[in-house]
């Protein structure tokens, strides 16, 4: 009988993966000292994309890597990476983020009355389709209390009212604080977010809202939309700020529709457009693949 050999009984060590995101003023030198500094660290590059915006003069970068090429013994944690990595980010002037690839992001789902976009990502979080732990549901109603309840995930009722407005935000405030959530999704939530609330989730709270060529706005847009014969229907999802539904873009998706589709079709074509862009936009934000350029994003997809 052979003996087996030392090659053949060695199992390869698990890799650990991290994302490095920045954004920074363009200049030469950037790539390099990136890269010289993940070698040197004992990191393996697995996928890199880039952007320089000639418009904003800024840079930006998206690297997975990881630390399979790290020499035996030699611990190489996110926190070390970060510490290390802190003088290249500041000789360039970098806003810049290290995280575990593999971590899932903590996030919370806030709806009202409308609840297809709340059980699309329902599921697609339940079935590995999106790298999030949903924390908790919130509502201004009680209406998926229920379904929250068969996922397993936990409800919170937060009615608003003109007098209850800056109360239940300030509860929603503390609910994020309490279970560490890294973004707040407006799953179809009809209030409009205040000014300060907006400030304090900057870049963390992504809404969807539908999107016509041309713009109804108001009560029943899609039965407004059958009125004028659209041919196209949409959805945008965006970050939220201060001015309503016209934060930085992530993702838009659009269905051609024909002129025998009946109101009804097209608000359940609406639904399904509005799904899609919202997935698109939570996986990308949760996989670290948006980047902020002022009023716009980059999107590395």
């Amino acid at each position: 009988m052979n003996e087996p050999t030392a090659a053949a009984g060695t199992a390869s060590a698990p890799r650990e993966q991290y994302v490095l995101t920045l954004a920074c003023p363009d200049r030469q030198g950037i790539v390099h000292a990136v890269s010289s500094y993940l070698f040197m660290t004992g990191c393996n590059i697995e996928d890199s994309r880039q952007f320089g915006d000639r418009d904003t003069g800024l840079f930006f970068l998206r690297v997975h890597f990881s630390t399979e090429a790290a020499p035996a013994g030699e611990a190489v944690s996110v926190e070390k990476l970060r510490a290390g990595f802190a003088a290249i980010g500041d000789a360039f002037r970098m806003d810049w983020q290290i995280h575990r690839a593999e971590e899932r992001m903590r996030i919370l789902l806030m709806v009202s009355k409308f609840g297809h976009c709340l059980n699309d990502l329902l599921f697609r979080a339940s079935i590995g389709a999106l790298p999030v732990d949903i924390a908790a549901v919130v509502s201004n109603h009680r209406d998926f209390e229920q379904l929250a309840g068969s996922y397993g995930i936990p409800f919170h009722h937060l009615p608003v009212t003109r007098d209850t407005k800056a109360q239940a935000e300030q509860r929603l405030l503390a609910l994020v604080r309490e279970e560490e959530v890294e973004l707040v999704v407006l799953a179809r939530y009809m209030q409009v977010i205040s000014d300060d609330l907006c400030k304090q989730l900057n870049g963390r709270i992504i809404n969807i809202h539908h999107s016509f060529l041309p713009s109804f706005k108001g009560a029943r847009p899609y039965h407004q939309a059958h009125a004028r014969g659209v041919k196209l229907i949409g959805a945008t999802a965006h970050y939220v700020t201060a001015e309503l539904d016209e934060g930085p873009i992530i993702e838009q998706e659009v269905a051609r529709v024909g002129h025998e589709v009946t109101p009804e079709q097209l608000v359940a074509t609406g639904r399904d457009v509005e799904c899609q862009a919202l997935a698109r936009a939570v996986k990308w934000h949760a996989e670290h693949r948006i980047l902020l350029n002022g009023a716009r994003t980059v999107v590395f997809a």
